[in-house]
C-alpha cells in the first residue's frame, strides 16, 4: 500500500511542472506541449478541404494517439489528486478535482473525439458535430500547465483583476452611452444603419477601439462630433488597460527576481499563499500520503 502511495506522489509530481532537476518531468513537459502544438497546426489544417480528403487517415491517427495520450493524462491526474491536501478525500476530493478549470480543460480536450465515436449525432457529417469538434482547440489551454510563462499571465491577471474590471466597466458604460446618442442623431438620416440602440452598437464598438471598418458612419453633424469625440477618447480608453498589464507584468518579474535572491514573498490577500510559488503539495511525502 505504502508503494502505491509513493507512486501515486511521484506521479503528481510528474505531471505538473516539473522541477529543474526532474529528467522525466521535463521530457513528458516538453512531449506533451509539442503534441498540444501539433494538434492546434492540424485542427487548422483539417479546415482545408483539399488537405483533409487527401490526408484524412494521417489526420485521424494523429486525433486516435492525441486522444490516447491526453487520456491518459487525464486519469492519472485524476488517480493521483488525493496527494494535494485540499483534494485528499478519496471520493469527494477528486470529484471537487474534477470541477476545477484546469480538469475541465483537460476534459474537453477528449471529450468531442469519444462523443463522436458513440454518438451519431456527433459525427463530423452533422453540422453540431463538425461544431463540437473545434472543442479541440481547448488543447491549447493546456500550456498553462506545461510552461510558466502562462502561469505568470494568470497570475498578473489576478493581481490586476479590479483594476481591469474598473476599466472595462467604464469602457462598457461609454459605450452604451454613445450609442443611444448617435441613435438620436442619425435615425432620421440614416434609419436603415441605425435603425436601433442595439444596432448602433455596432458603430460604437469599432468607433471606441478606433477601428473604423466604415461600414456604418455618421453623416449628420452631431453624429460627426460625436464620431471624431470618441474615438479620440477611446485611444486613450483603451490603452488603460495596456498600462494596467504592463504594470502587473513589472510587478509580476520584479518579485520573481527577488524571490530569487530570497529576499521578498508576496502574500495573496485572498488564500494567505505565496502567489509565486508553485501548486501546493504536502511539505513531505509521508505528510500527503496520510489518507488515500
Amino acid at each position: 500500500m505504502d508503494h502505491t502511495r509513493s507512486l501515486k506522489f511521484r506521479v503528481a509530481k510528474i505531471l505538473d511542472l516539473a522541477e529543474p532537476d526532474d529528467t522525466l518531468g521535463k521530457f513528458l513537459d516538453l512531449f506533451i506541449l509539442g503534441l498540444i502544438f501539433l494538434n492546434t497546426i492540424a485542427v487548422a489544417l483539417e479546415t482545408v478541404k483539399p488537405l483533409f480528403e487527401a490526408y484524412f487517415l494521417e489526420f485521424r491517427r494523429f486525433e486516435q494517439f492525441t486522444v490516447f495520450v491526453f487520456s491518459i493524462e487525464y486519469v492519472l491526474r485524476l488517480w493521483s489528486c488525493t496527494v494535494i491536501p485540499k483534494y485528499r478525500h478519496p471520493l469527494f476530493g477528486r470529484l471537487k478535482f474534477i470541477f476545477t478549470p484546469l480538469a475541465i480543460i483537460d476534459l474537453f480536450a477528449i471529450l468531442p473525439f469519444f462523443l463522436s465515436l458513440y454518438i451519431p449525432l456527433f459525427s463530423p457529417q452533422f453540422r453540431i458535430g463538425r461544431t463540437v469538434r473545434l472543442i479541440r482547440f481547448f488543447r491549447v489551454l493546456k500550456l498553462h500547465r506545461y510552461t510558466d510563462s502562462l502561469s505568470i499571465l494568470v497570475r498578473v491577471y489576478r493581481l490586476k483583476k479590479e483594476e481591469l474590471f474598473l476599466t472595462f466597466f467604464v469602457l462598457t458604460v461609454l459605450l452604451f452611452i454613445s450609442s443611444t446618442l448617435i441613435y438620436f442623431a442619425e435615425h432620421s438620416a440614416q434609419p436603415e444603419a441605425f435603425s436601433s440602440i442595439p444596432a448602433a452598437i455596432w458603430w460604437g464598438t469599432i468607433t471606441l477601439t478606433t477601428v473604423g471598418y466604415g461600414d456604418v458612419y455618421p453623416v449628420t453633424l452631431l453624429g460627426r462630433i460625436l464620431g471624431g469625440s470618441l474615438a479620440v477618447l477611446g485611444i486613450g480608453l483603451f490603452a488603460l488597460p495596456a498600462g494596467i498589464l504592463a504594470s502587473g507584468f513589472s510587478e509580476e518579474l520584479a518579485a520573481r527576481k527577488a524571490q530569487k535572491r530570497g529576499t521578498d514573498v508576496i502574500i495573496c490577500p485572498h488564500c494567505g499563499e505565496d502567489i509565486n510559488s508553485p501548486p501546493h503539495y504536502a511539505e513531505t511525502e509521508s505528510e500527503g500520503l496520510k489518507e488515500d
